[in-house]
């Protein structure tokens, strides 16, 4: 049963706080604007999306290493990169109603989106969206850092060090997953737009040849890997940018772009960044950035192809994508239909009574299950709305352990979509249920 997608985002919002997956952050103090924390289904789902894109992007790849990069980091890397000069949004503000706005996201330049009065804008300013903060006891000169507002730049610094400890040659890459902050003048949209955010971003080194050909390459696997994982492909789309909206370093870039409730938005960048970080950070720097061929006596800076992914945007976007609603008896279902690699809970145990002799069964289940997957273990209420809700929360499979379990030795595993259920001996359910999660 579709709904429509202010209706849907509601929807979604709604299950996120009332199941546990995406809280205020400071509720108890009134909440802090655009941060939240993540509950004990969320962390879990957030945690999958990451190693779903670890997986494809590095274990399954003998081309490409990890790094886990500092977030703080001085001044000289960020001049380097060119954020301290280039790492800005114009900003206006409504002498009216006083309300701050972005000017590039503004439907009519003229009229303020929050009173409706026209003529009322502030020149537009440059405003720096980097968190600075200060190092050691005392403040003052030399003491400055920032807070990264992308994982990229630990890379290409580290380019060097890693070229010289992992003996790959270009075309190779460096992954990383992690926190960045941005100042962000309109944060909003739930997880959309925050100012603390996760990235999942890869820097992929090549020779200067064969740049494009990998930037397509990584254009197609990038979008293939959102479908696999239970986009639909009429909510998905790849939009190149126009000339007018590439970044200062970039010969190239397209945008992966889900379509959610307000419209097309980002997902992931794939950019074609061409030689200009490593030649930035070694002009910078004084250290010499580049790739020495032996076999062909060749020396040259490679060209970078980045496809930079948001986690938590990404897991927004599975949830839209997943949230349904069917009549089954007369009766509303609410399910998560996502993939099992995504689900936060891949098995929940039910016992089907709380009786005591049912429980030594049931804890014998759990503790046989929970060596190869993430279970939940679930005693109150009826089987029924033990069974709704796990659907709710996106649960692939439920085993139920009854009074019959005592006698055959067997149990009940209901499937989430199709609620089809099939008895299963206790000693099979581990590599039954491996192939139908199909992990």
């Amino acid at each position: 049963m579709a709904s429509s997608e202010p209706t849907l985002f509601n929807q979604v919002v709604n299950l996120c706080k009332r199941r546990g997956f995406v809280f205020p952050s400071a509720e108890i103090y009134g909440g802090f604007r655009s941060t939240y924390d993540y509950g004990p289904l969320g962390v879990l789902m957030l945690r999958n999306v990451k190693d779903a894109w670890w997986r494809s992007m590095v274990q399954m790849r003998s081309d490409v290493v990890g790094l886990d990069a500092a977030i703080l980091s001085p001044p000289q890397i960020w001049e380097a990169s060119g954020h301290l000069a280039n790492f800005t949004d114009p900003l206006v503000d409504c002498t009216a109603c006083k309300t701050r706005h972005r000017e590039d996201q503004l439907e009519d330049p003229n009229v303020c989106p929050t009173c409706g009065k026209e003529g009322t804008f502030t020149e537009a300013r440059a405003f720096n969206l980097m968190f600075k903060t200060s190092a050691g006891p005392v403040e003052g000169a030399g003491t400055e850092v920032y807070l990264r507002p992308e994982t990229a730049q630990g890379m290409f610094v580290n380019f060097k060090n890693v070229l010289e400890t992992i003996r790959k040659k270009p075309p190779f890459g460096i992954a990383q997953v992690g926190k960045s902050f941005r100042n962000e003048i309109t944060p909003g949209n739930f997880v959309f737009r925050t100012r603390e955010f996760e990235q999942m971003e890869l820097e992929f080194f090549v020779p200067p040849e064969e740049a494009d050909t990998w930037y397509r390459y990584w254009m197609s696997e990038r979008y293939e890997w959102y479908l696999e994982l239970g986009v639909p492909a009429d909510k998905l789309r790849m939009r190149p940018h126009d000339d007018d909206e590439l970044s200062h370093y970039s010969s190239g870039t397209s945008d992966v772009e889900f379509m959610f409730p307000w419209g097309w938005g980002e997902l992931e960048g794939i950019a074609n960044r061409g030689d200009y970080d490593l030649k930035q950070h070694a002009e910078k720097s004084g250290q010499k950035l580049e790739y020495f061929d032996q076999s062909t006596g060749e020396r040259y800076v490679p060209h970078c192809i980045e496809p930079a992914a948001g986690a938590t945007r990404s897991m927004m976007a599975f949830l839209l994508a997943a949230y349904d609603e069917e009549k089954v008896n007369d009766e509303v279902r609410t399910v998560l239909r996502l993939h099992p690699r995504l689900a936060p809970y891949k098995v929940a145990i039910l016992p089907l009574s709380k009786k005591d002799t049912l429980l030594p069964v049931s804890e014998e289940v759990l503790k046989l299950l929970q060596p190869h997957f993430m279970c939940d273990y679930d005693v109150t209420q009826t089987i029924g709305k033990r069974y709704r809700r796990q659907d709710e929360i996106g649960t692939p499979f439920c085993v139920t352990v009854d009074f019959d379990s005592l006698e055959d030795r067997a149990v009940t595993v209901r499937e989430r979509d199709s609620m089809e259920q099939e008895r299963i001996p206790i000693e099979e359910l581990v590599s039954y249920l491996t192939q139908k999660l199909g992990l």
